[in-house]
């Protein structure tokens, strides 16, 4: 970020004072913390995706910031503590007096086509959480941030909601043949069927393996985003394929 010219300000979810010194002199905010993917000592979903984030929103209204854009997620029909904090920000942000977007993005494709979530095309290789026949409007998480720069100053996107998809929806099963096609390979397919995501959730202790647990039943039933308005709002806006990211992925 230096590089192109941006001062670099450190600051802590966790640490109030840091963060009102982040959003001093500051017209916009954009966040997109979150404890889910990078979780350091001391994070937790209260901690960081709640508290943290509310913290964040008090340091930037006090700060006078004009427009605060949050990244947040559809609604999930399993809730769980990561849904639970995120409409609380969401509602105390929709309070705080500075124009807001919030922005919903269903799966990134970068995340849940992934080794981390058990779809490995280098080694071809795919776990899929329940039948994979539903669609599912996969996105790139680099479009997700685009659509932030986006909103900046958009009147389109002012004190808006909006969900975010790709541009094409497509079952996970699809998705096994579309990497089969791209990286010339025939994978093993494992099915991790709904009951034991509802096992899964029911067990788990931690809220963030709970929240992990509802996430993959909201997989397993899809979920698919109509694309055209949100397009015409944000003219210009350009949307990478499935198919894209494992060409981008696998070696020629």
């Amino acid at each position: 970020m230096k590089s192109v010219g941006a001062e670099q300000v450190r600051g802590d979810l966790k640490d109030r004072p840091s963060l009102d010194a982040a959003c001093r002199g500051a017209s916009a905010v954009i966040s997109t913390a979150s404890s889910t993917v990078s979780r350091q000592e001391g994070d937790s979903i209260e901690s960081v995706d709640r508290q943290g984030q509310l913290s964040l929103i008090a340091a930037a209204a006090a700060a006078g910031v004009k427009q605060f854009i949050m990244i947040s997620f559809p609604s999930v029909e399993t809730d769980c503590p990561l849904q639970s904090a995120k409409r609380a920000v969401e509602e105390r942000l929709q309070l705080s007096g500075m124009t807001y977007t919030i922005l919903r993005p269903t799966f990134f494709t970068e995340v849940w086509l992934s080794p981390a979530l058990g779809f490995d095309a280098p080694n071809a290789t795919a776990q899929i959480y329940g039948g994979g026949q539903n669609k599912i409007s996969w996105i790139s998480f680099q479009d997700v941030a685009q659509f932030a720069v986006s909103a900046l100053d958009n009147p389109r996107a002012k004190n808006a909601v909006v969900e975010l998809g790709g541009p094409e929806a497509l079952s996970p099963l699809e998705v096994v043949r579309l990497a089969e096609q791209v990286t010339r390979k025939r994978f093993a397919v494992q099915h991790v069927p709904e009951e034991a995501l509802r096992a899964q959730f029911a067990a788990a202790t931690d809220p963030l393996q709970q929240s992990f647990a509802a996430l993959m039943l909201y997989y397993a039933r899809g979920d698919v985003i109509n694309m055209k308005a949100t397009l015409r709002a944000f003219p210009g806006q350009h949307l990478r394929s499935v198919r894209a990211y494992f060409e981008a992925s696998t070696p020629s």
